[in-house]
């Protein structure tokens, strides 16, 4: 007799009782991470009749066999082979995956409003003032145990998922005590020892991150703002007061912008270590720990350009050239404690990441908006911090475990704190000198906060039915409730005419000093609110119930079928700070609720090989910061952006199928196809111009289809070198996606945008019909070349990616008079292009320690940053700039 069993996971009770009954005879047949029942029932008679049994899925990995979900899963191993220091930097080598600005992950070519991050499956808050999704450059590796992206839509998840659903899981405490240290040190070519610009800002303090107190918020503009009155001379404050809140405002430190002629080497050191102890009575306590400091820098020197269609052809209008440096600083921790009995695990976990970036910029061009050349020199501090604690509880209950329950709690806070962002803009005279004369050309003092808090909770079932067929019954509740606040307050010192003419060629700090303000020459003005809501409060409440029916149909075949219900309220309020009763453009709150359905099927029709189909109903919902009708300025791409109030959810329903070959562990072929259906995508449009700048903002286009295909490889050879002696392996990995999108508009559809104040536009003059969704690179490519040695811990990868064109934004499309269109502003367009890296690692003991020498080198060629726009044989480089080569050497040592 000959049974064929089809490994499913821990939770199969078929296997499990195969397991049991085969146990005396010492033919344990037992999945990874499956452990016998204590007291295994005796033998039967039948088990003597059982001369062989075949174990399909020997070599699919966890979570893959567990899972029914197409899914991509990112090991421990692979952070160490890959040397990423943060998640973005990991995800970039998945298939189907980019990133966009180090930080952002796009799923499949949505962009990353249509992903979602969880830690530990729980929600996280969002430190970014421009979107609520987590930017994932917040999570050094350090802390990391696995990341898993799942490209399916599962019930057990959020109800929010387009693009996938990235899972990352923490630290775990160790089977063996373990002690590591790793310091690091490195640069860029175009950074380290080069020309750079920088300002004094709160002293040697800067380098961890974290203000001495320069920064500060002064007790007197505390007190003012308190009143709730805008701060200008009148009714409310007398000019002594203005005066003496203007003469409060720290000067020199941050007004005055150095040059240096070499920037510092980058710096890197990290400690981690994890133990256990035995309680008795079968318990056990573990503990795990690591803490990391990190301080690099960047210059970017490039070209700025804005433009316009003139003629049928696309016009430079201003032209820019810039220097910036910015120094980012980031102290990161976690500590875990977790108990284990019997059966069940309790563990409580706490994560605390601070990460800094301390810009200094100074662009200088011809504006087409002044008529001459403007020179604009910025310094800014940008402080985001992330506190995440979460207790969790595994249980299992029943002789073959025949019922699991497994909760979380959650309580995580994000901050953002921009004190002191300082803009100062000259013009330039007659004679070539740069001059500020506090009225045409003018400074800003802006303050920003945003604070987001978000509880969660969370239980998931999993219950063997006692009936013969073997199914399972899932079924669980989530909730999580979502707080943000918002504010910026900007002040100007503006002159009345009254500026002595030689004062206009002083040195910013000399021209703020305290003098000129007590006799007049300047005055404080605050401009808060002038180009939209200065404030704002988010709230997104959801709640949900999900039930799904799991069961192995067949030997070979297995289903899964479920449906979430989820209910969510979000509200952006806009708040009129001053009681000015000004009014505010405000929507009703988005209170929706879904029946979100999803089923799977897995075919292993062979020996390590499976089919799995997938087909799931999904919702994206917009962000905070879309909704707020409130102007920023996004650093990353250096444009004002205000949100739109009347935007609502986007709804879409994903198709799966993909084919997996396992060859052997850790070996793979996999090849998917993938089509998305989209209503109401949420597109980023141009909004016209706000002084000098383009402003951009949102609208829901009609409908969209996003479809295309998946390649993944992965294998090891004996190695044609026998570089580090016997056992050295050569490893391959490649992965390819092409994706293809098309946004759908018909002639009696309709936007609603900020500009019209909610009323209908026709989206046709938004948006063009069969154009690309934003942020979808038509084909994306990855290939990873290394040669390893298992045992001495030795590597050497060689790391290809590549990512063809993407839309950032979309242009302005107007009238031409005859009832046609015609394109005053193209799209705006980035090619990422092909970045190589090189990672190499070499094992060795000293002093009877473990150690390990790395070094690593980061985008070989040079790979540019390049946004532009381009229509009728014209181009404007929107921004372009040399992202340089990153060099980085490090010394770890394990005890």
């Amino acid at each position: 007799m000959k049974l064929n069993i089809a490994r499913t996971g821990p939770h199969t009770g078929i296997f499990l009782a195969i397991t049991a009954l085969l146990a005396p005879h010492g033919a344990l047949a037992q999945d990874a991470g499956t452990e016998p029942s204590a007291n295994p029932p005796a033998a039967t008679e039948q088990a003597t009749e059982l001369d062989a049994i075949e174990v399909r899925g020997e070599f699919i990995p966890q979570p893959m066999l567990t899972s029914s979900a197409v899914m991509t899963h990112v090991s421990k191993e692979d952070l160490e082979r890959q040397g990423d220091s943060t998640v973005a930097d990991a995800l970039v080598r998945v298939a189907g995956l980019s990133v966009n600005q180090g930080k952002y992950v796009y799923v499949r070519g949505l962009n990353e409003r249509y992903s979602s991050a969880l830690l530990n499956n729980s929600p996280l808050p969002s430190p970014e003032p421009l979107k609520r999704v987590v930017p994932l450059d917040l999570f050094p590796t350090n802390v990391l145990d696995t990341v898993e992206v799942q490209k399916t839509y599962s019930v057990r998840f959020p109800g929010e998922f387009g693009g996938g659903t990235i899972n990352i899981s923490s630290a775990v405490v160790p089977e063996q005590p373990f002690l590591k240290f790793k310091a690091a040190i490195g640069g860029n070519s175009e950074t380290t020892f080069q020309p750079g610009l920088t300002h004094y800002g709160g002293g040697d303090s800067d380098f961890f991150g974290y203000d001495d107190g320069t920064r500060k918020m002064p007790q007197e503009l505390q007190d003012a703002l308190a009143t709730g009155n805008r701060i200008t001379p009148g009714p409310d404050f007398t000019a002594d007061q203005v005066k003496r809140i203007a003469r409060s405002f720290t000067n020199a430190p941050l007004n005055l912008i150095q040059t240096t002629d070499n920037v510092n080497p980058d710096y890197e050191y990290e400690i981690s270590g994890g133990t256990s102890f035995d309680m008795g009575d079968s318990s056990r306590l573990g503990v795990v720990a690591t803490a990391a400091l990190k301080n690099k820098w960047k210059t970017q020197v490039g070209v700025q350009q804005d433009g316009a269609v003139e003629s049928g052809k696309m016009a430079v209008q201003s032209d820019y050239d810039f220097l910036s440096t910015t120094n980012n600083a980031t102290v990161n921790g976690l500590l875990g404690v977790t108990m284990d009995w019997e059966d069940h695990k309790v563990g409580l976990m706490t994560m605390y990441v601070h990460d800094t970036d301390k810009e200094t910029r100074s662009t200088e061009g011809y504006s087409l908006l002044t008529g001459d050349n403007v020179r604009d020199d910025t310094t800014h501090w940008f402080e985001r911090e992330l506190i995440n604690t979460q207790l969790t509880g595994e249980h299992m209950f029943g002789e073959f475990r025949d019922l699991t329950v497994d909760w979380r709690v959650g309580h995580s806070r994000a901050s953002l704190d921009a004190p002191y962002e300082k803009g100062f803009r000259y013009r330039e005279d007659a004679d070539g000198f740069w001059f500020h004369d506090a009225s045409q050309a003018q400074n800003y003092t802006r303050f920003s906060q945003v604070n987001e808090r978000v509880d969660s909770a969370g239980v998931d079932a999993a219950w063997r039915l006692p009936i013969e067929m073997d199914l399972y019954l899932n079924f669980g509740a989530a909730w999580s409730d979502t707080e943000r606040d918002a504010v910026t307050r900007e002040f100007r010192l503006l002159s009345l005419g009254n500026l002595p003419f030689y004062y206009r060629y002083l040195r910013p700090d000399f021209l703020l000093s305290d003098y000129a303000i007590s006799q007049g020459y300047l005055t404080l003005r605050e401009t808060t609110g002038g180009t939209g809501a200065a404030a704002y409060d988010g709230s997104l409440e959801t709640r949900a119930l999900y039930v799904e029916a799991e069961s192995q149909l067949t030997g070979t075949v297995r289903a899964t079928v479920g449906v979430r219900y989820e209910d969510a309220t979000q509200e952006v309020q806009p708040i009129d700070l001053f009681g000015a009763g000004q009014p505010l453009p405000t929507a009703a709150p988005l209170e929706n609720d879904y029946f979100l359905p999803a089923a799977t099927v897995t075919w292993n029709f062979a020996d390590n090989q499976q089919l799995r189909v997938g087909l799931s109903k999904t919702i994206a919902r917009p962000q905070f910061r879309e909704l707020a009708p409130q102007q920023y300025l996004d650093l990353d791409s250096d444009r004002l952006v205000i949100g739109n109030p009347f935007l609502v959810d986007s709804e879409l329903l994903n198709f799966d199928a993909r084919y997996e070959w396992y060859f052997d562990r850790g070996e793979y072929l996999s090849a998917g196809v993938f089509y998305k259906d989209i209503d109401k995508p949420v597109e980023v449009v141009l909004n016209g111009r706000s002084g000098s700048a383009w402003q951009q903002s949102f609208i829901n286009a009609p409908k969209a289809v996003v479809y295309g295909l998946e390649l993944d490889f992965r294998k090891y050879y004996d190695s044609p070198w026998d570089w580090t002696g016997a056992d050295s392996r050569f490893f391959v990995a490649a992965n390819y996606t092409y994706s293809d999108s098309e946004v759908q508009v018909d002639g009696d559809d309709v936007a609603y945008t900020l500009a019209g104040n909610g009323r209908p536009q026709p989206a046709s003059e938004l948006v063009v019909d069969g154009s690309r969704l934003q942020g979808q690179s038509e084909h994306l490519a990855n290939v990873q070349l290394g040669l390893e040695h298992p045992a001495s811990g030795s590597q050497a990868t060689l790391l290809i990616g590549y990512a063809s064109e993407r839309i950032n934004a979309r242009g302005i499309i107007g009238a031409d008079g005859a009832g046609g269109t015609t394109v005053v502003q193209p799209d705006y367009v980035q090619d990422p292009g092909t970045t190589v890296d090189l990672v190499l690692k070499k094992g060795f003991t000293l002093w009877n320690t473990r150690m390990e020498l790395g070094f690593e080198a980061r985008n070989l060629f040079n790979q540019e940053f390049h946004e532009y726009q381009e229509f009728g044989g014209g181009r404007a480089d929107v921004m372009r700039y040399d992202l340089g080569t990153s060099y980085t050497l490090s010394l770890s040592a394990s005890f």
